[in-house]
C-alpha cells in the first residue's frame, strides 16, 4: 500500500502540470498574472503538493516566475526579451534543421505533414490550444535527430519560456491563418530537401511572429 503513493502523487503532479500548461496556453492565466495555488488546486480537485510541484517545472521552464513572500506568477517577458529568445532560437534551430534534413525519411515526412494537417483542422476550428499543440508537433518533428539530444532540450526550454506569448499570437485568426501558409513553404522546402530554404522559410515564419508579439506588447 505506501510503496503507491509516489506514483499517485507523480500522477496527480502530471496532471496539475499539464492543467496548468493549458490555462497558460488557452490565454486564462496571462504574463504577470498571479497563480494561486490553493484556487488551483480546489478547481483541480488536488491537494496543494501536486499543485506545487507542477509550480516548480512551469517555473524551471521559464514559464513562471517565483518571487519570495508574493508566489508564483506568469512569466512577463519584455519584447528586448523576447528578440534575445528568437534570436537563439534562430541559431539552434538552423544547426538542428541542417543536421535532421539529410536523415529526413518518408516516415518522418509523414508525421510532419500529419501535423501540419493537424494545424489546418485547429485552425478552421479557431481551437488555439490544439492549433499551439500541433504546431509544436509539427516543428519539433522538423528538428529533432538522434545525435543532437542537447540542442534539442535547450530550443525546448527556450520555446517553453515564450509559451504564454506564443498564445497571444494565435488567438488572432489572421495569424493562425498565417501559419498555416508559412508550414505549406516550409513543407516544399522539405519535400525538395533544400536545407538553404528551409532554413530561409523558417527565420521568416519567426520573424513573423516575434514582429507580431512586437506589436501585441507595444498596444
Amino acid at each position: 500500500m505506501t510503496t503507491a503513493a509516489p506514483a499517485v502523487l507523480g500522477t496527480a503532479q502530471q496532471h496539475a502540470t499539464d492543467a496548468l500548461r493549458a490555462l497558460i496556453v488557452r490565454g486564462d492565466l496571462r504574463p504577470g498574472q498571479r497563480v494561486n495555488q490553493e484556487d488551483l488546486a480546489a478547481q483541480l480537485g488536488l491537494s496543494v503538493a501536486p499543485v506545487r510541484e507542477a509550480l516548480r517545472v512551469l517555473e524551471s521552464e521559464g514559464q513562471l516566475t517565483y518571487l519570495p513572500r508574493r508566489g508564483y506568477f506568469v512569466t512577463e517577458l519584455r519584447f528586448a526579451d523576447l528578440q534575445e529568445i528568437y534570436e537563439l532560437r534562430a541559431i539552434l534551430e538552423e544547426r538542428a534543421a541542417r543536421r535532421a534534413l539529410p536523415a529526413l525519411d518518408d516516415d518522418a515526412l509523414q508525421r510532419i505533414v500529419e501535423a501540419a494537417q493537424d494545424c489546418v483542422d485547429a485552425a478552421g476550428a479557431g481551437d488555439v490550444a490544439g492549433e499551439l499543440a500541433a504546431n509544436r508537433r509539427f516543428h519539433f518533428a522538423i528538428l529533432a535527430a538522434p545525435e543532437q539530444p542537447h540542442a534539442m532540450r535547450v530550443i525546448r526550454l527556450l520555446w517553453d519560456s515564450t509559451e504564454a506569448y506564443r498564445a497571444m499570437y494565435y488567438n488572432s485568426p489572421a495569424e493562425r491563418h498565417a501559419s498555416v501558409a508559412a508550414h505549406e513553404r516550409i513543407l516544399e522546402a522539405l519535400r525538395a530537401h533544400d536545407a538553404d530554404r528551409l532554413v530561409a522559410e523558417l527565420s521568416a515564419h519567426r520573424t513573423r511572429a516575434l514582429d507580431v508579439l512586437g506589436a501585441i506588447l507595444a498596444a
